[in-house]
């Protein structure tokens, strides 16, 4: 931990550095237009509001806790609110944090159409907004921090395929098709499947991120069809559920049992790496939950400081896009990880004990 965190703190250091590196520039840099050179009071911190998506997840559980201590060492002051999933509280609570004096906003709007008028409000009052982990369907935004969640969808399929060995049925358990996360994972698994595993049959089944809505689903689609042998669930929410079901089924058993069914999932929250390990899933793609924190909160103070960005290389193992004109997308490295490190239809793997992975760091 002592290494990752000094890991974390010089990445901040030089966070700065991030503008030069995707050629971007700073703002106006000056000392505000002739303030007092000699005063020997500090800056007052930029205050930064942060609207948390949800509390009922493994994963955004572990987002929140990365949020107060990277607001520590980027010497930010934060005000938090929580929308609990709901697109009315999102909206009620911007309006009550720019109340309280924000000068930028980070949220992570779970409905990313019905963010638009949101993201209008806090642009006629100039007030920079950061998106992190979706993408709204309209709207602008200083910058987007998310991993290519169409590269989620398609690193499942490969996993799947490869194991199913090109045919059989697999279970895909969609997240919200009212989120773009929802849509995009769904989409490239489609496509990787029917333009790389044709044999494969797959049943696509809408959970609106709910588990019990996803562990009834699972329970239908195994009754119809018990010689089920992929699930791919597009986030942690429905892992209990599914281990579950799968238990009650006798169907929880080792990779090296012919009952074994293959589980793929999204998140890489600790407890999915655990039962990586175990035998009882077989592989998930690492959302970084400590790098939303981390560079959500680093684009809101340099939006504050009005440094802007450019399409391109970061110097963090990212790649900025501009996904229409005006909005920019900081895409991080989501790796799949698995059992043992392997290579499935060209997708390299991390192994689930690997120490770069986020859910092995957590305290």
């Amino acid at each position: 931990m002592e290494r990752r965190r000094s890991a974390l703190v010089a990445a901040l250091a030089i966070s700065g550095s991030l503008v030069v590196a995707c050629g971007g520039n700073g703002g106006n840099g000056g000392d505000g237009g002739g303030g007092n050179a000699g005063a020997s009071s500090a800056p007052a911190k930029p205050i930064i509001g942060v609207d948390y998506p949800r509390s009922d997840t493994d994963f955004w559980n572990s987002y929140i806790s990365y949020v107060p201590k990277t607001a520590d060492e980027l010497g930010v002051e934060l005000k938090t609110t929580n929308s609990q999933n709901d697109i009315a509280k999102l909206t009620a609570n911007v309006q009550t944090l720019v109340g309280q004096g924000v000068r930028g906003v980070v949220m992570a709007p779970q409905d990313t159409a019905a963010v638009a008028p949101t993201l209008q409000q806090l642009e006629s009052k100039k007030i920079p907004a950061v998106l992190v982990d979706t993408r709204p369907d309209t709207g602008n935004a200083f910058m987007v921090v998310r991993a290519d969640n169409r590269a989620y969808g398609e690193k499942a399929c490969r996993f799947l395929g490869e194991k199913l060995q090109g045919k059989g049925k697999v279970i895909m358990l969609q997240g919200d098709l009212a989120s773009i996360n929802g849509r995009d994972r769904t989409e490239a698994f489609n496509e990787c499947m029917q333009k790389n595993y044709a044999g494969i049959k797959v049943f696509g089944e809408a959970t609106k991120w709910d588990g019990a809505i996803a562990a009834q689903k699972l329970s239908t689609v195994l009754t119809a069809n018990p010689d089920l042998k992929g699930v791919y669930m597009q986030s942690s929410f429905a892992l209990a559920g599914t281990l579950q079901v799968l238990k009650q089924r006798d169907l929880l058993v080792p990779p090296t049992d012919a009952k074994h069914v293959f589980v793929v999932s999204n998140d890489g929250i600790p407890q999915e790496l655990k039962e990586i390990a175990a035998g009882n899933i077989d592989a998930t793609v690492s959302q970084p939950a400590d790098l939303y924190a981390k560079w959500a909160l680093s684009y809101a103070q340099a939006a504050v400081e009005g440094k802007t960005f450019q399409p391109g290389k970061t110097d963090h193992d990212s790649t900025i896009i501009e996904v229409r004109p005006g909005l920019l997308e900081d895409q991080l490295s989501a790796p799949l990880v698995t059992s043992d490190g392997g290579t499935y239809g060209g997708i390299s793997s991390l192994k689930s004990d690997d120490k770069s992975l986020w859910g092995n760091n957590l305290s």
